[in-house]
């Protein structure tokens, strides 16, 4: 069974920062490429942040040079680093795998107060 376990999001203050973690288990994580979207209320679920199996990053122009996505794959696991954050930012953050299949968390609630 593929499970994409989000951690680390909550209520922060405009300019805060916040770590999320995301947790794979049931898939050979090495050879997916991982990302993050998020979904704010009333909108697209849209692309954050994307790495590659070779560590390559690709970042949404709204969070570049704030956000930064890593990946560690002995502990199937990938991280998004948020800082100088916005209220703007404010979604349901999804972890996502791709690679044979497409896979998802449940999502994790960020939410930036001004």
């Amino acid at each position: 069974q593929v499970t994409l376990v989000e951690s680390g999001g909550g209520l922060v203050q405009a300019g805060g920062s916040l770590r999320l973690s995301c947790a794979a288990s049931g898939i050979t994580f090495s050879i997916y490429v991982m990302g993050w979207y998020r979904q704010a209320p009333g909108k697209q679920r849209e692309l954050v942040a994307s790495i590659s199996t070779a560590g390559n990053t690709n970042y949404a122009d709204s969070v570049k040079g704030r956000f930064t996505i890593s990946r560690d794959n002995g502990k199937k696991a990938v991280y998004l680093q948020m800082n100088s954050l916005k209220p703007e930012d404010t979604a349901v953050y999804y972890c996502n795998a791709k690679g044979p299949f497409d896979h998802w968390g449940q999502g994790t609630q960020v939410t930036v107060s001004s």
